[in-house]
C-alpha cells in the first residue's frame, strides 16, 4: 500500500514562490505517474500538473501554466511542484496523487493513491 505524504505548504505574499515536495512509499516509484491537484472549500478537486513515471509528458492546467513547475526525483520517490508568481486565487489545499500507470493524465479517476494535502495560503 502506497503511502503518499506532502510537505512545504505555508503562508506565502502574493507574487512570492513555494515548493511543495511529495514523498512516495513503496517500490518502483518511477512505474507512475504523478500529479498536484487542488481543492479549495465548496469546490470541485482540480487538476494543476502531472508528469509521466519517467520524467516525461508534463501536463499542466491553464492557471498553472508558465508559473508551476512539476518535476520529480525518482532515486529519492519524491515528486515536486515549484510555484511561482502566486496569487490568492493559488490558494487552497494541494493534494499529490500517483496514477495507476506510467501515464501522465489530468483526470482523478486515473489516480489511485493520494496524500491528505497540504495548505498552501498565498495573501494579497
Amino acid at each position: 500500500q502506497v503511502q503518499l505524504v506532502e510537505s512545504g505548504g505555508g503562508l506565502v505574499q502574493a507574487g512570492g514562490s513555494l515548493r511543495v515536495s511529495c514523498a512516495a512509499s513503496g517500490p518502483l516509484f518511477n512505474l507512475y505517474a504523478m500529479g498536484w491537484f487542488r481543492q479549495t472549500p465548496g469546490k470541485e478537486r482540480e487538476f494543476v500538473a502531472s508528469i509521466g513515471g519517467i520524467g516525461n509528458t508534463l501536463l499542466y492546467a491553464r492557471s498553472a501554466k508558465g508559473r508551476f513547475t512539476i518535476s520529480r526525483d525518482n532515486s529519492k520517490n519524491t515528486a515536486y511542484l515549484q510555484m511561482n508568481s502566486l496569487n490568492s486565487e493559488d490558494t487552497a489545499i494541494y493534494y499529490c496523487a500517483r496514477a495507476s500507470t506510467w501515464k501522465s493524465s489530468t483526470l482523478p479517476n486515473d489516480y489511485n493513491a493520494w496524500g491528505q494535502g497540504t495548505q498552501v495560503t498565498v495573501s494579497s
